[in-house]
């Protein structure tokens, strides 16, 4: 039988709490009290998810482990404590659970059961890549991590070829060369972006040509985001384009809108709007 319940303890019911994906103020005040207050904690890694409890000041005795190895075997345990009551505060050792992370069959059988789920919203690292990339962010599918072995890649992205989305996948350092390459095999030229270390101090968006960073990896540490623009229209400039042409008209002179209106001009595809955010941005990050 669980303990009442106080002013500070959520209700009964599975809560899925997305933590920071780097940076730790990214946390919710509604994550942190769920947190606090949830009678079991179900961590996809229980000492990562312990170091983020201690730095909020949080007891964290409330652990249970809940990973991909494991899950089918922890539901009877986690599904009566809840049938009995309980709460529990479902993790991932980053961003929203479920994304690439355990928990689908959890919350698909409380569904089934009629237990509350409630969702505490907060960081997702594919999400905050479609907000800082300056691609299409809409419509846009998320593959999360690519299978291993060639032909499988193949086969998961050889639906998206023609389809007017961007895609969002996560990667590795060491296959982040080869999965591009097949992307440019599968998918055509195309505008990439590696995100990486997401929030952290050492952030940082890589914008080229698909094929162009498929030969000329680079050598990146730490989380990575992959989003691989929508195919191009018919005569759609290329990213080299863009940055070759804003160059040139830069170097004629005159104020950053005057640039990108002359620039859009001669750039199918590109609005005047967008040029000069391109240029506002490149002049915020000269020293």
């Amino acid at each position: 039988m669980t303990e009442e319940r106080g002013p500070d303890k959520p209700a009964a019911g599975l809560y899925v709490v997305a933590t920071p994906i780097g940076n730790a103020a990214d946390l919710s005040p509604r994550a942190a009290g769920v947190l606090a207050g949830a009678d079991m904690i179900l961590a996809e890694d229980t000492r990562r998810a312990g170091l983020l409890l201690k730095r909020l000041g949080i007891a964290g005795n409330r652990f249970v482990s809940f990973h991909d190895h494991n899950e089918a075997e922890r539901l009877p345990q986690v599904l009566g404590h809840l049938r009995a009551g309980g709460s529990a505060a479902l993790v991932s050792d980053a961003g929203t659970p479920l994304l690439s992370d355990p928990g689908y069959r959890l919350v698909g059988a409380c569904r089934e059961e009629g237990i509350r789920v409630s969702p505490v919203p907060g960081p997702c690292s594919f999400v905050a890549a479609l907000s800082a990339a300056g691609l299409p962010p809409q419509p846009f599918v998320f593959l999360g991590f690519l299978p291993r072995s060639a032909g499988d890649v193949r086969k998961t992205l050889a639906p998206f070829a023609a389809l007017p989305a961007t895609l969002a996948f996560f990667e590795r350092k060491s296959r982040l060369a080869a999965s591009l390459g097949l992307a440019h095999e599968v998918l055509g030229e195309r505008t990439v972006c590696v995100a990486r270390e997401l929030t952290k101090v050492h952030e940082e968006f890589i914008l080229g040509e698909l094929s162009a960073l498929a030969r000329d990896c680079p050598d990146v540490l730490g989380e990575i985001t992959v989003l691989v623009g929508p195919p191009r229209a018919p005569g759609e400039a290329s990213e080299d384009d863009i940055e070759a042409v804003l160059a040139e008209e830069a170097a004629r002179g005159g104020k950053p809108r005057e640039v990108a209106r002359r620039a859009a001009a001669r750039l199918p595809g590109t609005t005047a709007k967008e040029l000069y955010g391109r240029l506002a941005a490149a002049a915020s990050r000269k020293p």
